[in-house]
């Protein structure tokens, strides 16, 4: 598969990822509208961000800075077939 170059087709895709989270986030709040599901909800969103971060961030600057992760799925495969 190729990568995705076209400027156009990549804003066009973080624009789809935006508005799928954002409809996620509100027909739970819909469901459950309560200040726990809120506040449980924007920690599990800032959880994943910060491992998403690590997962290409830190891992591939100081952890392994040879290998190139093509996502997360590369990234898991690598981390256990390696032994890490």
């Amino acid at each position: 598969m190729r990568d995705l170059e076209s400027k156009r087709w990549i804003k066009l895709k973080a624009f789809f990822f935006l508005l799928t989270g954002l409809l996620a986030c509100g027909l739970l709040l819909l469901d459950r509208p309560t200040l726990r599901t809120a506040t449980l909800l924007v920690i599990a969103i800032w959880s994943f961000c910060r491992l998403y971060y690590f997962a290409f961030y830190v891992i591939e600057r100081y952890l392994d800075p040879e290998y190139r992760y093509a996502g997360v799925l590369s990234a898991i495969r690598a981390w256990f077939s390696t032994g890490r």
